[in-house]
């Protein structure tokens, strides 16, 4: 496969190009204007923010993507799926309180929001994919399935399940439904480290499903996961971030993402798509997060294509050749390969996402990069 296309420019801005005029200029330049999509619905999927965190990308990104959209004549709206975790968007009408909260609302950014999969995230639609490994019928948000043609805003961040998080999980966790989100987190299972829980709670009440309680140990309370009832989600992991008690086994994050690329490929397969990525404000955690840490790294700049693997590994190969910010949580680590992803989390492997989605077709890690 040949080598595709990745558009880059950087986050600098003047008075005659301020910043939201330069977001424009790299959707026309790496070609969004080249898609038919005259009367089409057309789907940006973006990511609304958790209440309380503020690394979310802003919405005035959205209104100019919603207002090159009309211009081509398309009809777009922006969308997401539910969440699977506790938060504030478990369901559609927490889900669009905290999207208008956000910003995220019509008169913002020129386009209507619709959740994806209905109000408790039922909604859906099984997508038979070929060439799947793991999942052969993705259940997708069915709001999203009905759009004639799909792009998406992401933002580029470090992940505490897989690595990263880009364009590749924005489609596919992010389209797929709450059944959808099970499936892909089935064969994650988090376990504890009794010797190193403190039983602060927090995990408690982090989770959904009534998966975790106290059990003994040495004469002291500590967390104990339930199988049985774990879906995987992963909120347990991130929340105990600071002592690292919960963790989960390497080889199901790396199946983690090896379903999320196949979700990917049952939102994007068989019609027009096009993706944009800002790396600003890289955070240690992902935007579900209630609360947001210090970036880790400085901001680098908008990248865009049509190919989203190609997309994923171009920003993270250029967010590995950044320095570490001093004082955040990756300067807090005292073991350093080089890999900021893999440094922050080290139990993840981010390369298994775009590795498995080249393989089944999506797109390639190759790419040409055209600064403008």
């Amino acid at each position: 496969m040949a080598a595709s296309k990745v558009y880059f420019t950087n986050f600098r801005a003047t008075p005659d190009m301020p910043l939201l005029k330069k977001f424009r200029r790299l959707l026309i330049k790496a070609g969004i204007k080249e898609m038919d999509l005259e009367g089409k619905f057309t789907a940006i999927k973006i990511h609304f923010g958790e209440a309380g965190n503020l690394a979310y990308l802003r919405p005035h990104y959205s209104r100019v993507m919603a207002e090159v959209l009309k211009e081509m004549g398309a009809r777009p709206f922006l969308t997401d799926s539910n969440t699977l975790y506790v938060g504030s968007r478990r369901n559609a009408l927490d889900h669009l309180e905290a999207a208008y909260q956000n910003g995220f609302n019509p008169l913002q950014t020129g386009c209507h929001v619709i959740i994806a999969d209905g109000l408790n995230g039922n909604d859906d639609v099984a997508v038979p994919v070929e060439g799947n490994m793991y999942c052969p019928a993705p259940r997708i948000g069915r709001a999203i399935m009905d759009a004639d043609a799909i792009v998406t805003i992401n933002h580029f961040k470090c992940h505490e399940a897989t690595g990263i998080g880009g364009a590749l999980k924005n489609l596919g966790m992010g389209c797929g439904s709450t059944a959808g989100k099970r499936e892909m987190h089935h064969d994650g299972k988090p376990c504890v480290r009794p010797d190193v829980c403190i039983g602060c709670g927090r995990c408690l009440r982090q989770c959904a499903h009534g998966a975790i309680s106290w059990e003994e140990y040495n004469g002291k309370r500590v967390a104990k996961v339930d199988d049985a009832k774990c879906t995987g989600c992963g909120r347990c992991v991130g929340i105990c971030r600071d002592r690292g008690a919960i963790s989960g086994p390497d080889s199901s994050n790396d199946m983690l993402n090896c379903k999320i690329a196949e979700y990917a490929k049952a939102v994007i397969q068989n019609r027009p798509n096009f993706h944009v990525t800002l790396v600003c404000d890289v955070s240690p955690y992902c935007d579900c997060h209630e609360e947001n840490d210090s970036p880790i790294i400085a901001d680098v700049g908008m990248f865009a294509s049509f190919d989203p693997v190609a997309l994923d590994k171009a920003c993270a190969d250029a967010c590995n050749k950044m320095e570490p910010l001093p004082g955040t949580f990756l300067t807090d680590k005292k073991v350093r390969t080089g890999d900021i992803f893999n440094d922050t989390h080290p139990y993840t492997n981010w390369r298994s996402s775009v590795e498995h989605a080249e393989k089944i077709g999506i797109g390639t890690q190759e790419y040409e990069l055209i600064e403008i």
